[in-house]
């Protein structure tokens, strides 16, 4: 929390006028008065230092800057999307080369993917051909992704997570 004002518990304060200048060391009362004799507000913005340093500005706008700044980083920021891909273990060659290519796009788009192979029925006894499945999806990717969760069975089900490389 940015104090300002009286909430500015310190003796002394460097202070930093609204052009950027260092007007000094002042004592925070003799920083108040500057302050209020330009219409502006003191604002401590690095509280850690020794004296804190504080700015003459227009607490208002300097609030809403930060918020536009936050919402701008918020804005960028992508909290990596996690999509799954499905497959029956028994795919056809073409359709392989299809749901690879959605993963390399996912993976391009910095998104996590899950790479799911689905058993029904009979298919459950030859789940080791669900894993050579996904051990030739990982084999296909492994120059843009890496795995980030190794394959796992969870009932009628194997599947893995690859996550795009840096």
């Amino acid at each position: 929390m940015t104090r300002v004002n009286q909430q500015i518990r310190t003796a002394t304060v460097r202070l930093i006028d609204n052009e950027g200048t260092q007007l000094g060391i002042k004592s925070t009362p003799e920083a108040l008065s500057l302050a209020r004799s330009r219409g502006l507000d003191l604002v401590e913005v690095a509280p850690n230092a020794n004296p804190p340093v504080c700015k003459l500005l227009d607490f208002a706008k300097f609030k809403y800057e930060q918020e536009k700044k936050e919402r701008e980083a918020r804005k960028n920021q992508k909290a990596g999307i996690l999509k799954e891909v499905r497959f029956s273990p028994v795919i056809g060659a073409h359709d392989l080369d299809v749901k690879v290519r959605h993963i390399q796009e996912f993976l391009k788009a910095r998104d996590k993917v899950r790479v799911t192979v689905f058993f029904r029925g009979r298919q459950m006894q030859h789940q080791d051909l669900g894993l050579n499945l996904l051990k030739s999806i990982q084999e296909r990717l492994a120059e843009i992704a890496s795995v980030e969760q190794q394959p796992l069975k969870d009932r009628n089900r194997l599947f893995m997570t690859l996550t795009p490389k840096h």
